[in-house]
């Protein structure tokens, strides 16, 4: 889309280059930051460093309903791909009294038909279920619901918009109507996390301007884990992927020495499976160049980890066998 958008791509450059001097400013450099320690930071901000932090939020949220705007007309002008990858499943996500957040709130799951159950984040390990399959190494994620159910989750921008019932920043919640009005509530179309992720980035940048000006954010008090004593602390975020939770011992000096990591990945895989076989079905008939860009064009949906992994256009090496029934009724290869 970038090489079709030139605007939208300028835009997104000038996005990304103020993001890394954000990080820059909390994190001493922009890629890799160095300031986190178990249970939060290693040193408070600085009067010079939270100066510069205020100015380059002030100067984000322009620039990111700058970014939304084209972007949006640049979604809507591909409306058929936009909603051509429905795909009906339950949806994972962090709300805060109700509304969208990244970092602190209870755990939401919400099936299709829009019921929800909230849990503390705490009780993570009593829904979630790790499964191992000879099939990959990855361990897909099963939700044990409280009725006994047991459901698979997508989570990330789509299922975080899907969770929430509104958002606490103003623009972000009118374009989360705007993106309603395209997709429905809850949303099925799995292109749509392309839009969804520009939601969630115009109410970071407009986060960004609150929490700069807010005069808490100089606080000395940065760690969460208090020293000289043991314990197991475990915590959830909303990453760029999805849910995230991390499960560890701590010991007195803060040295992690267990940890336990469920990604957001395990949790898409099967909706990931699933939305390969409709990005086969969609483009079976097309020539093998077709098929195998729709089937990238379908994992890059899900997170932007998986988006780089196959974003060198018709250079990356794959091989695609398609089986009905059992029998194989397509093969395609880039070599």
């Amino acid at each position: 889309m970038l090489r079709a958008f030139p605007e939208v791509a300028r835009k997104a450059l000038d996005l990304r280059s103020l993001g890394q001097r954000v990080t820059e400013v909390i994190g001493g450099r922009g890629t890799h930051p160095v300031s986190a320690v178990a249970g939060g930071l290693a040193a408070p901000l600085d009067g010079e460093r939270h100066a510069a932090l205020v100015r380059l939020a002030e100067q984000a949220v322009p620039l990111a309903a700058a970014l939304v705007d084209s972007s949006r007309d640049a979604l809507l002008a591909k409306r058929d791909l936009l909603l051509s990858l429905p795909l009906e499943t339950h949806y994972l996500g962090t709300v805060k009294d109700g509304a969208l957040d990244l970092y602190d709130g209870d755990l939401r799951l919400r099936a299709p038909d829009g019921s929800v159950f909230d849990f503390p984040e705490d009780d993570w390990g009593k829904y979630f279920e790790e499964e191992t399959t000879s099939r990959s190494y990855a361990k897909p994620v099963y939700f044990r619901h409280p009725d006994g159910r047991r459901v698979s989750c997508r989570v990330g921008a789509l299922a975080r918009l899907n969770c929430a019932d509104r958002i606490g920043t103003p623009l972000a919640q009118a374009e989360l109507e705007r993106f309603r009005e395209v997709g429905g509530f809850p949303c099925h179309q799995t292109v749509m996390y392309h839009y969804a992720r520009l939601v969630e980035m115009l109410h970071a940048a407009e986060r960004l301007a609150e929490l700069a000006r807010d005069p808490e954010i100089l606080s000395p008090d940065v760690r969460g884990i208090p020293q000289g004593k043991p314990r197991r602390a475990t915590a959830h975020v909303e990453a760029p992927r999805g849910v995230l939770v991390h499960d560890y011992d701590v010991d007195e000096r803060g040295i992690v020495t267990r940890a336990n990591l469920v990604v957001a990945t395990q949790h898409n895989i099967l909706a990931i499976n699933d939305t390969l076989g409709l990005s086969a079905e969609r483009y079976l008939d097309r020539g093998d160049a077709e098929l195998l860009n729709g089937i990238e064009f379908g994992i890059r949906c899900y997170d932007p980890c998986l988006s780089c992994a196959t974003h060198r256009l018709g250079e990356m090496r794959l091989e695609v066998t398609v089986r009905r029934g059992g029998e194989v009724v397509r093969t395609a290869r880039r070599v």
